[in-house]
């Protein structure tokens, strides 16, 4: 596998314990999401380095997630129905800032002067954005909050067969580590707060402004 990892417990004390913060593996170049799919829609992306093939619909919103532990409580550890095989898509991480530049949330904020212009920017958008609990390896939810990103559209087709870099099937990592949860020896992909560089994107998709001694290294 390409991904880097760390022992859990020395990365959780340097991630932030609240707020709203995009965690993913990344670096100049790409960004890992994770997303999680029946075996025979896994096997063809694995296979073909891009999604597609009978069971793959790009008529329906696919949601991905930079988070492991956030895919992980999703999916129950690869063991919820449909959710087996766990992938880890490494994007171009230009691919990936375009997403959240054209990401509304799924709920009204500040960041929209009304609803009515919160609803305009819904129906024109292809990119649904949810912020929701973090979880502990144990399922636990957490003060901190994940994002995931809902595509569809244009930018499904991009996401699903243009801005791939690569993609792996980390299931058997994953089996591992859930045996090895509440243990010193649980490893997670090495993760790290991604900056956001846009003022204004960061502001409509409402990330947290990090304290300087939360700041990554």
């Amino acid at each position: 596998m390409t991904l880097r990892f760390e022992p859990h417990a020395e990365q959780e004390p340097r991630w932030p314990p609240s707020g709203r913060h995009v965690l993913a593996q990344y670096d100049d170049e790409s960004v890992v999401v994770y997303q999680a799919y029946r075996p025979e829609t896994a096997r063809f992306a694995v296979e073909h380095q891009r999604f597609g093939g009978p069971t793959f619909s790009f008529g329906r919103m696919s949601w991905v997630k930079p988070n492991f532990l956030w895919m992980m409580f999703r999916s129950g550890w690869g063991t919820k129905e449909g959710q087996e095989v766990t992938l880890a898509v490494r994007l171009r991480r230009s691919g990936f800032d375009a997403i959240l530049a054209a990401a509304v949330p799924s709920s009204p904020t500040d960041a929209f002067p009304d609803s009515s212009a919160w609803k305009a920017a819904v129906r024109g958008s292809e990119v649904r954005l949810q912020w929701d609990p973090d979880h502990d390896p144990h399922g636990r939810p957490l003060v901190r909050r994940a994002i995931q990103l809902g595509l569809r559209g244009e930018m499904l087709r991009r996401y699903a067969t243009e801005w791939i870099v690569g993609v792996e099937n980390v299931s058997a990592f994953v089996a591992e580590q859930r045996s090895l949860r509440g243990t010193a020896a649980l490893s997670t992909p090495f993760e790290q707060v991604y900056p956001i560089v846009d003022p204004e994107v960061a502001r409509r998709v409402q990330v947290t402004p990090l304290a300087s001694d939360d700041r990554n290294g």
